[in-house]
């Protein structure tokens, strides 16, 4: 199941880019369009997490998250270009969990978002993992992408979820290998580049097929 945002953004250009980064990387999204019925919306759409501009028609940001924290504990993030020190000291001191600024740097974003949801959400991050609108499964070793879906096996599994982990980063053959070892899979170098292989055969047959990156001799990256 998609973890699902909420976007409390006026701006339509920016609300539009929002949409499209956050539905890319797996989430389910929805933004505000009457903001004099901000609160129902949240209730209704029950997000995992929000984000929040505090300059909006009607009641503020400020506001929207001081309301919002009387009935609920979701991860509320602002993303705003008000970024004087009060303003973030504010968002705060009301509730909120993380102050961006724009223009924001999108992977900074990302990264900060599934950083709270795997903090709010410790069971089932564990078991979930999106990047770039790829989902892993990991409790039914399953990848899937525009709801086309195919099993891996558990050394597949393995290396797909240390490079979900370390998602944006170039992972060295070598490290990974000592990953497997220390989960009593026992793959050398060679065994890797077969497993490589057979990923990004299934990837392709879902129409991934440059989702695995090799990066000449520094190792894979997704």
């Amino acid at each position: 199941m998609k973890q699902k945002i909420l976007i409390i953004e006026d701006d339509l250009t920016i609300q539009a880019q929002l949409k499209t980064l956050l539905s890319g990387n797996g989430y389910e999204v929805l933004a505000v369009i009457d903001f004099s019925q901000t609160i129902q919306q949240v209730k209704a759409f029950a997000p995992q997490l929000v984000i929040l501009d505090i300059k909006l028609p009607g009641n503020n940001g400020f506001e929207i998250c001081s309301e919002i924290r009387t009935f609920s504990d979701i991860p509320i993030v602002f993303v705003t270009s008000s970024n004087t020190d009060m303003d973030e000291l504010n968002s705060i001191m009301l509730g909120g969990d993380a102050f961006i600024t724009k223009p924001y740097n999108t992977a900074i974003l990302l990264a900060k978002i599934a950083a709270l949801l795997k903090r709010a959400y410790p069971s089932s991050q564990a078991e979930f993992f999106t990047w770039n609108g790829v989902s892993l499964h990991l409790e039914s070793s399953v990848i899937e992408y525009k709801e086309q879906k195919v099993e891996l096996t558990k050394n597949e599994l393995k290396i797909l979820y240390y490079l979900f982990k370390n998602a944006g980063k170039i992972c060295s053959r070598n490290d990974i290998v000592d990953f497997l070892w220390d989960n009593q899979l026992y793959v050398d170098d060679n065994a890797l580049s077969v497993n490589v292989t057979r990923i990004r055969d299934k990837l392709n047959k879902i129409g991934l097929t440059d989702f695995i990156k090799t990066k000449h001799r520094q190792g894979y990256t997704l």
